[in-house]
């Protein structure tokens, strides 16, 4: 009985873990897409100095990072659990070196939703490694 409440505890941290990963993923590269949208049609593009591109890029860098933590996330969880804390980790570096006000309420919003689902799917690992264990023994 505990074993299959551990199981379904698991199961719920890993879909929670993923939907938390993916939108924060899907927010990020589609907040750039439309940045990079907006500029163009704009006209602005000329205009785009060398370090904005730059750090643009970091951006989409990172958040193709948390997004391949999500797929890793379908096979190995603790790997997944890794690459997030990484972006959560990438983020808070790049806000507080380029941002330039509210960098702990920035992260919040681009960094903090991928260390929570990074959290959950360490958890999620280790439950269900616990609970393999007790198979085996019993």
């Amino acid at each position: 009985m505990l074993r299959d409440k551990q199981y379904r505890l698991a199961k719920r941290m890993r879909w929670a873990a993923r939907i938390i990963g993916l939108l924060a993923a899907g927010f990020i590269l589609f907040m750039l897409t439309a940045s990079t949208i907006a500029e163009v049609l704009a006209g602005d593009w000329g205009t785009t100095s060398q370090a904005d591109i730059i750090q643009g890029s970091l951006i989409g860098v990172l958040g193709v990072i948390g997004l391949a933590g999500c797929i890793v996330s379908w096979w190995r969880e603790r790997l997944a659990s890794i690459l997030l804390v990484l972006t959560a980790v990438g983020f808070g570096i790049h806000i507080g070196l380029v941002a330039g006000r509210n960098h702990f309420l920035v992260w919040l919003i681009m960094g903090f939703p991928y260390l929570i689902a990074s959290v959950l799917f360490f958890n999620s690992w280790l439950l269900s490694r616990k609970t393999l264990e007790e198979q085996r023994e019993g």
